[in-house]
């Protein structure tokens, strides 16, 4: 980003908010019918969403990095990127405060009362009298209706190897900035060729993970609380991971055609941010979800 600091630069209108707009209604139009049951017509029109929002990322982006590339865009334009970076990954803490609220919730409170601890009592004894409490539930209250997992997924197996690359990605990407930052543009290509590696190959072992659980394991989304905090939270984040693999393969791809500087480069630096937030987020998930 470069140019004066004097001005504020405000494109002419654009066609892609309201692009936008129908490719959101469209996806989740899609998704709530494929909830419902409706899975042909949902699935079509989910498609037909998602398609629609990776052309508006392909295209929008492509014109704010047309614009940066441009010169227009001065210092002042540069803090607002950085501070609409921030409340982005603000917003997604909060959206992970909330599914690990979900499940501490669960484990805290939600399950020990059903077992009959505090006021729970009476219900225990009147509802589910041969509930037993534990963590994590391989019977739940209505086992015929949810039944519960044979087995959770252990912590010292595929999570820890998951663990060991994002921790390496880590690494890996601060070094390519580090070299960016010394304008060192070969390790900067290679820096980030690793990082997006151990990002597909994190991808394909989560993969993995979920054939075990799913096919050997009975660890489901319908196997009770346990299913459903388990896939929520390590889906959310896979898909998280998924998109800063895309996000970090861009960047990868304008390095190579030349952008960036040791000055100006925050496409860079906001995917990096990104990245070592999900790095952070699956610390948490390690532990409180596989660990403890």
């Amino acid at each position: 980003m470069s140019g004066s600091s004097s001005y504020y630069y405000v494109p002419e209108h654009s066609h892609w908010p309201i692009v936008t707009s129908v490719g959101l209604f469209l996806t989740l139009v899609g998704a709530i019918n494929i909830l419902h049951h409706n899975s042909q017509v949902g699935m079509v029109v989910f498609l037909l969403g998602a398609l629609t929002m990776a052309f508006i990322l392909f295209g929008w982006f492509g014109s704010v990095v047309k614009e940066s590339r441009g010169g227009l865009y001065g210092s002042m334009m540069d803090r607002s990127f950085r501070w609409g970076m921030f409340w982005f990954i603000f917003s997604e803490v909060m959206f992970f405060c909330a599914f690990f609220g979900a499940l501490f919730y669960a484990r805290i409170y939600s399950v020990p009362w059903l077992g009959g601890e505090g006021h729970g009592f009476m219900t225990n004894q009147i509802l589910w009298p041969d509930f037993q409490a534990a963590w994590p539930l391989f019977k739940n209250p209505d086992n015929a209706l949810f039944h519960g997992p044979k087995h959770v997924i252990g912590a010292w197996g595929i999570p820890a190897i998951n663990t060991l690359l994002l921790l390496t990605s880590a690494c890996t990407l601060t070094w390519a900035h580090w070299a960016l930052l010394r304008s060192k543009r070969t390790q900067v290509i290679f820096g980030l060729l690793l990082t997006v590696t151990l990002g597909v190959i994190f991808l394909g072992c989560q993969g993995y993970e979920y054939v075990l659980a799913h096919h050997h394991d009975g660890l489901t989304l319908g196997s009770g609380i346990y299913g459903s905090t388990f896939f929520m939270l390590t889906g959310f984040h896979g898909a998280h991971v998924t998109v800063g693999t895309i996000m970090l393969t861009t960047m990868l791809v304008r390095v190579l055609k030349g952008h960036f500087n040791e000055s100006d480069h925050f496409g860079f630096e906001a995917c990096a941010w990104y990245w070592h937030f999900v790095d952070v987020v699956w610390l948490f998930l390690f532990i409180f979800v596989y660990c403890i």
